[in-house]
């Protein structure tokens, strides 16, 4: 049971990482994003190509896989900047189903077999798996949440909440779209790419499918029900999808659908998420210290 838990609580500090860097994308910039699973297994798939095939170590990697995620954050957002709402999202979908294809269909990226092998890491030369790999996750994400906090009191923060408010006024004054929308889509997807390499190594095998569109809907459904914009909804959003399919085993071939009427249900009855502006959650907090009064 306990090595039960720890698997659980490793991937739901793995994804929450992930999120955390759509979070960044959606919820601080406001732009839309529907394939970020793609991110996800980019970071992955070049963490698990440079430690099998180039022979590096983990920590080697890593730096690589973050610029390398970022760099093709940029590539990949600059068709992105142009477009708005519908075809954005559209656009979205399309680089994660073009992603996956060229991980399924192309033999340097394993295939349909995927890539296994993937080393664990190690420290100090002692292999972390375990309770040990479950806190170097946790320590990452502390990083995560602090640079996202950081990002937030910073004019790069400020400028993308502008934009995010108002795109027309926020130029008007001579906050670049173009620059700030690059660089909340760089943050969010080398965040990505971070997550992706702990998952492969984690896992020690990956295949397309992993990274599929239903994992992009699952990502995104932990920001809207945690809150969109806000320091701690991601994380719980990862938390709380993270169990509820443990505990609902028997319907998880129902987890897309699930998930689909989650975003339903949030958007319709509570658009800023658990912890967003005006949810049941913060007037509960707020009410609570005054004895439920309002």
């Amino acid at each position: 049971m306990d090595a039960y838990l720890i698997t659980i609580g490793t991937l739901i500090v793995i994804y929450a990482i992930t999120v955390y860097g759509l979070n960044v994308i959606v919820g601080y910039a406001g732009q839309i994003s529907l394939g970020h699973a793609a991110f996800f297994g980019i970071g992955a798939y070049a963490s698990a190509l440079l430690t099998t095939k180039a022979g590096l170590s983990f920590w080697e990697a890593l730096p690589i896989v973050i610029l390398l995620s970022g760099l093709i954050g940029i590539v990949l957002g600059l068709p992105s900047l142009r477009l708005r709402e519908d075809f954005l999202a559209i656009t979205t979908i399309g680089i994660n189903f073009i992603v996956e294809a060229l991980f399924l269909y192309v033999p340097y990226f394993g295939g349909a077999l995927g890539i296994g092998g993937i080393p664990r890491v190690f420290l100090f030369g002692i292999k972390l798996k375990g309770m040990a790999f479950f806190l170097l996750c946790l320590s990452f994400l502390a990083l995560v949440i602090f640079i996202c906090w950081w990002f937030t009191r910073s004019w790069g923060g400020v400028a993308c909440f502008a934009l995010r408010e108002e795109e027309s006024a926020a130029a008007s004054v001579g906050i670049s779209p173009v620059r700030f929308k690059l660089l909340a889509f760089v943050i969010g997807t080398m965040m990505a790419g971070l997550g992706g390499a702990l998952y492969a190594h984690y896992m020690r095998f990956i295949s397309a499918t992993d990274f599929s569109f239903p994992m992009s809907i699952t990502f995104l459904s932990m920001i809207v029900l945690g809150g969109m914009g806000t320091l701690w909804g991601p994380l719980l959003g990862a938390v709380l999808l993270g169990i509820l399919p443990e505990l609902f085993r028997p319907i998880v071939d129902y987890r897309i659908l699930f998930y689909t009427a989650l975003l339903l249900v949030m958007i319709r009855f509570q658009p800023a998420g658990l912890l967003g502006e005006g949810s049941i959650v913060r007037k509960w907090l707020i009410l609570k210290p005054a004895g439920g009064r309002p």
